[in-house]
């Protein structure tokens, strides 16, 4: 690999890691994170819960089957960076359209490979995750720091703004043979296509909404049901979002997953906390509570709810089972659930695919 552009990657409390260039050429800051799953790398990187964010898969060779038009979930990828510890340059798969180093430079996302990617992951469980910048231009770690000085830190930061739409639109990129039975406001927070695509197939007629939107125009539209969908940055940063969610709590069912679940907790009053290094990947044990069983899960998030803070009238449904930390809530008495992880699994198993039909029969049951 003489012949690759040298290229560095720094993390804020100075530890560095120098490689070789990978994607794009440039520079790239952002919170520095690693996701195990050993496939769904195209998923991952249009993912926009990402953003914000650099993120490292621990898989060791990352690329196997290329990438291709299908397999997205959103309009572009939406990570800072990409590290990996190598490229497969010469994917093999009948479906693959181009190379995953094509693909980001043709993206413009700058990324790194040839570096020990297990003692990056190992050193961001040890210290937690932190913010990095990864360099093609200079090698200069001090004039690096100073430049790293100036990437925001995750904690108090929204990011909503910059992966929710700017106006309401309609779902409609899939054909199922199913009548919609159900109107639904999915309330764009950075949601992925997937989700979408498992709320059509379950007979619901979507339209995404921006972010800002109000719980009066909300109402107006008089929807069946709301989901509150995932997306990046601190929950907590999202005010406007939370206020919606407490005024429109009761007067519709409601769903969420991964941030639109932290949203819910907090708008019904629980707290939420940064976690050290996040839970992100295809392969994470999640047990329902209110069925024994064990779920084997997608995850992707950085922020937790804190289960301490529940009230009275919130039941925790889902615990994550390497650190308990909350999965799942609903509520006594008022029509409204929700999970920290992702089950249309985009990458990741099928096993939590059922939350999608309770969301139908809480509907269902609403407008008896």
């Amino acid at each position: 690999m003489s012949d690759k552009k040298p290229a560095i990657l720094l993390l804020e409390d100075g530890r560095s890691f120098r490689g070789w260039s990978f994607g794009a050429e440039g520079e790239t800051g952002g919170e520095v994170c690693f996701n195990t799953g050993m496939t769904g790398y195209q998923e991952i990187l249009t993912d926009p819960s990402y953003c914000g964010q650099i993120v490292t898969m621990t898989s060791p060779h990352v690329g196997n089957y290329g990438v291709n038009r299908e397999d997205v979930e959103s309009a572009h990828i939406q990570v800072a960076g990409f590290v990996v510890r190598e490229e497969t340059e010469v994917p093999s798969n009948y479906r693959s359209t181009q190379s995953l180093g094509g693909y980001l430079r043709e993206t413009e996302i700058v990324g790194i490979q040839g570096i020990d990617t297990r003692a990056l992951t190992r050193h961001i469980r040890d210290r937690g995750a932190m913010n990095g910048i990864i360099s093609t231009e200079e090698a200069d770690t001090k004039s690096l720091t100073e430049k790293l000085k100036e990437v925001p830190s995750m904690n108090g930061l929204d990011l909503v703004p910059r992966v929710t739409c700017d106006n309401s639109w309609k779902w409609d990129k899939d054909e199922f043979d199913i009548e919609p039975k159900f109107k639904v406001a999915c309330i764009d927070f950075g949601v992925k296509w997937n989700i979408l695509r498992l709320l059509t197939s379950h007979g619901c007629d979507v339209t995404v909404f921006p972010a800002t939107t109000t719980a009066e125009s909300l109402l107006d539209w008089n929807p069946d049901g709301i989901f509150l969908s995932n997306g990046p940055g601190d929950p907590a940063a999202a005010e406007y979002a939370v206020e919606m969610v407490k005024t429109v709590l009761g007067k519709k069912p409601i769903f969420g997953i991964c941030l639109g679940h932290q949203i819910l907790s907090l708008a019904l009053g629980a707290k939420t906390y940064k976690l050290k290094f996040g839970h992100r990947g295809i392969n994470h044990p999640v047990k329902n509570l209110e069925t024994g069983s064990v779920e084997i899960t997608s995850q992707n998030h950085g922020f937790a709810v804190d289960l301490d803070s529940l009230p009275n009238n919130v039941i925790p449904t889902h615990l994550n089972l390497n650190d308990n930390t909350s999965e799942g809530i609903r509520c006594k008495n008022i029509p409204a659930f929700s999970v920290q992880y992702h089950p249309e699994s985009s990458p990741g198993p099928h096993d939590s695919r059922y939350l999608f039909q309770q969301f139908m029969e809480l509907m269902e049951e609403f407008s008896q």
